[in-house]
């Protein structure tokens, strides 16, 4: 196996929760990188669309930075409006969702509007699509570091709902989406339990140590014993994910 970084084996990993057919709500960086892996071996008939209003049922041409770049647009199927872009959303047409955040909490509720201290919080950029994404795809999958200053026990503001409370929050609160389904960092993949809706890790990834995880994550997380290995990316991964990231400007 060739050596990989961690930014490949989270490609790698999310792109194995994109089915053949399904329409993605992607976003950029790894989400996007793991949409054009996707299509490019197991779903070759994915369909990706981005919140600019872009349809592509095919990998772009040239590596991308932005989802407005020239060659997302080139060969694209549609180029639409924002709101119709949204609208498949609202209408339930959008199988999975790709977002992130700079907290998430045990149930997989995201903030991206403030951290820090009260009186004295950094404001970030807020929700963009990402609370329609996470209310109204048929399921979501978050990427992101794994720190402890990000994983808490309950985020500071809810941008992006999760399973709220946990066990039935999302249907009484009326959300159509079915909620998180795995969360991919770093060092390892959640998945939720389905009772409760409280993350539980999956798999560690390799070379990684359990309690590294523990002391990583601002509750306490339920690790199986013995504990899965998430598998490494193989050699057609990373070829693919060093074709449209050549400098490993996302991936290094």
């Amino acid at each position: 196996m060739a050596a990989y970084t961690p930014g490949e084996l989270m490609i790698a990993r999310a792109a194995r929760e994109i089915g053949d057919r399904e329409l993605v709500f992607v976003g950029m960086r790894l989400p996007l990188l793991a949409f054009l892996l996707a299509r490019s071996t197991h779903a070759p008939q994915a369909v990706g669309l981005f919140e600019n209003g872009v349809l592509r049922d095919s990998p772009t041409p040239d590596p991308l930075i932005t989802m407005s770049d020239p060659p997302n647009l080139r060969g694209a199927r549609m180029c639409m409006g924002m709101e119709l872009a949204m609208g498949l959303l609202q209408a339930g047409r959008v199988d999975l969702g790709f977002i992130g955040g700079a907290e998430i909490d045990r149930y997989g509720n995201l903030n991206t509007t403030e951290v820090g201290p009260d009186g004295a919080g950094i404001r970030l950029p807020g929700s963009g699509g990402a609370c329609d994404i996470a209310c109204m795809a048929g399921r979501l999958v978050i990427v992101m570091k794994h720190e402890r200053r990000r994983f808490v026990e309950r985020v500071r503001y809810v941008t992006s709902p999760g399973h709220g409370t946990g066990r039935t929050w999302r249907e009484e609160n009326g959300l159509p989406g079915g909620g998180p389904a795995a969360v991919i960092t770093d060092k390892c993949v959640f998945t939720f339990h389905p009772r409760t809706r409280e993350m539980v890790v999956a798999s560690v990834h390799p070379g990684v140590d359990p309690d590294e995880v523990r002391a990583l994550t601002g509750w306490p997380v339920v690790i199986p014993s013995p504990v899965p290995r998430t598998p490494e990316p193989t050699a057609e991964d990373l070829a693919v994910i060093r074709r449209y990231d050549p400098e490993g400007f996302w991936s290094r």
